[in-house]
């Protein structure tokens, strides 16, 4: 029971940081990936074999063009 409130207050503290952290909401995106790894270090070797942070970057102009280009001269749709 123990280890239960511990992981839930875990979550709750990590929650609590990435609303106040978030770069979408003004925070630094190097403080916040440095301080998700923190929360995620693993406990465990299997749990070190999981990947928590994940980043995503935007696609380039050339690829945002090209994708509204082959989306707008797709065939419409057959059936109505």
């Amino acid at each position: 029971m123990q280890a239960l409130n511990d992981e839930l207050q875990r979550r709750a503290r990590r929650r609590a940081f990435i609303r106040a952290c978030h770069p979408d909401r003004g925070g630094d995106a190097a403080a916040f990936i440095a301080g998700l790894a923190a929360f995620d270090e693993p406990a465990t070797p299997e749990a070190a074999r999981r990947v928590r942070v994940t980043v995503v970057r935007h696609p380039s102009l050339l690829a945002r063009l090209l994708r509204i280009l082959i989306r707008r001269h797709r065939r419409p749709a057959r059936v109505r």
